[in-house]
């Protein structure tokens, strides 16, 4: 009996040793695990002040020349080379002939037509004199100066009801009408510049067969251009004829000023927008170039403008009081694709001026240029 008292003490006291060395063991390990340190973000902020804003409307398109003039061939014959090779980019002076179709066979039907018109004007003269002595003087002038090389002259002015009758019998005005319908076609074998300008389309060569009704190329006047540009219904009443409008290049390397030349009167339905048309002038300028305006639309009062990543959802954006992140709610007025212009925001109220990743209201943070031991207070 004395032994199993004995041994039940020895098993208690080692089981006690065992767990006091534990203790200490475990005690005297150090706790190598870093401890995590509270981190306080730094943000941008600035104080609103309140102000007028002008609101700019951005839009954009490509340029068309004012003036341009698609070439047609009303009729047939084989293209000739002119003054100036036919070809895109070449310049023309206004006057200048752009295209010269062969004309010979037509030009003789011509000529003959003018001199059968000549011989009968000739043949009427000796009853001219004998039965109208009084109108003979005129007509024989008007032969004296007919020149079969030249357009042919506008008939006399007849002065009686009898001359006209006389005239009118011998088929003198049908004869010169024919002559002058053909003298207008002989006319169009040949195509002139109607301004000063290049050619920017050429669809012929010299020597190949052009057919009636057959488009040859395309004619512009360079210096001169219209921007066609979408704007918001919302800003139609704040549009005018004559309005200047701010514009640029893609690589803003180029600045120019135009004016609003028209609006139109009509609201596209699926856009909602109205196509506003301006006019510019500059000689770097080229069709087809891209360039963005900026219309000055309105001034916005007691307004400020911030980047929209500012914005949060539910039109609120970050404040600072105390150190502490707060949210205040804004009233957004105009959007662009970059900035979005405020109302409501109180005067002298600390915004965030930069984006804060993972931000919350009642984050702790600290403001840029600010000591530590010093608060961004309201």
């Amino acid at each position: 009996m004395r032994k199993t008292i004995l041994s039940v003490l020895l098993g208690i006291v080692v089981i006690i040793v065992a767990f006091v060395l534990s203790r200490v063991i475990v005690n005297s390990r150090e706790d190598r695990r870093p401890r995590p340190q509270k981190v306080v973000k730094t943000v941008f902020v600035d104080t609103v002040s309140n102000g007028d804003v002008p609101i700019v409307i951005s839009a954009n398109g490509n340029l068309v020349a004012k003036r341009r003039v698609e070439l047609f061939a009303e009729v047939q014959g084989v293209f000739r080379p002119g003054a100036k090779a036919f070809k895109a980019g070449q310049p023309y002076r206004a006057g200048q002939t752009l295209i010269r179709i062969d004309a010979s066979e037509y030009y003789a039907s011509v000529q003959s037509a003018k001199s059968n018109l000549f011989n009968l004007v000739t043949s009427i003269m000796p009853d001219l004199q004998l039965d109208y002595p009084e109108h003979f003087s005129k007509w024989q002038e008007y032969l004296v100066n007919f020149d079969l090389e030249k357009s042919t002259p506008p008939l006399p002015e007849v002065t009686s009801e009898k001359e006209k009758y006389f005239i009118t019998g011998r088929g003198i005005y049908t004869n010169y009408y024919n002559v002058k319908n053909l003298e207008q076609r002989l006319a169009k074998y040949g195509i002139a510049a109607p301004f000063s300008g290049v050619l920017t389309e050429a669809l012929v060569t010299e020597g190949s067969l052009v057919r009636a009704g057959q488009k040859l190329g395309e004619f512009i006047e360079t210096g001169t251009y219209e921007l066609e540009v979408a704007v918001p219904k919302t800003y139609a009443d704040f549009l005018r004829v004559g309005k200047e409008v701010s514009l640029t290049n893609l690589d803003k390397t180029q600045e120019h000023m135009g004016k609003v030349v028209r609006v139109n009167g009509r609201v596209d339905q699926t856009t909602q927008t109205i196509t506003v048309f301006i006019e510019v002038k500059g000689e770097n300028l080229k069709e087809g170039q891209y360039l963005e305006a900026y219309l000055n639309a309105r001034t916005e009062e007691t307004a400020i403008e911030i980047d929209r990543s500012l914005l949060l959802d539910n039109d609120q954006i970050f404040v600072v009081r105390d150190t502490i992140l707060d949210v205040i709610d804004v009233n957004p007025v105009y959007f662009t694709d970059k900035k979005v212009v405020l109302k409501n925001v109180p005067d002298g109220e600390t915004i965030v001026s930069r984006p804060v990743s993972g931000g919350y209201a009642g984050m702790l943070v600290r403001v840029f240029g600010v000591p530590n031991n010093e608060t961004a207070t309201k």
